[in-house]
């Protein structure tokens, strides 16, 4: 089942770079007493991701903070050191947390997984943005393979 809007968000672990290697990182740690803006993209590297989704997260930055945001984190099914080389591609520095979910366990524990076998690319995420507030999920937006606008920057700053 999908997750949504009033539900709490699954325990889990992810994954981030660190200068010790690839770190966990709970769920419980991300969100516990924090609002979060949690976006995910099917793939690191690939073209809406890199050029419109991640980007604007970046730009928008500071505007969403100033909202209340703690914290904006990036997820998707690639490893840790895959999106740690993206985050550095993309300049995000210290702006976004890059987080991994290597296997896609979390991803199936949300219920977003995306079927990309036939394009060659295994088991995504959905493209997904979410504002999380003390690990409750208060704004949720899934879009359809191939689109985007409703996970944008721009639209979650709408809604904050």
């Amino acid at each position: 089942m999908t997750i949504q809007v009033g539900d709490k968000i699954p325990e889990g672990e992810l994954r981030c770079k660190t200068i010790e290697g690839a770190k966990p990182v709970s769920t419980k740690e991300l969100f516990q007493n924090k609002r979060v803006v949690l976006f995910a993209v099917p793939g690191a590297f690939t073209p809406t991701c890199s050029a419109k989704h991640l980007p604007g997260f970046t730009e928008n930055e500071e505007e969403i903070k100033s909202k209340g945001i703690d914290t904006i984190a990036c997820m998707s099914v690639n490893d840790a050191f895959v999106m740690d080389a993206w985050g550095k591609d993309q300049s995000v520095g210290d702006k976004i947390i890059m987080l991994a979910d290597g296997a896609g366990d979390y991803t199936k524990k949300l219920g977003l997984e995306l079927d990309l076998n036939e394009a060659g690319l295994g088991m995504r995420c959905k493209r997904f943005a979410m504002i999380i507030e003390n690990e409750i999920i208060k704004y949720v937006a899934v879009e359809e393979a191939g689109k985007f606008g409703e996970t944008s920057a721009e639209s979650i700053l709408e809604r904050l």
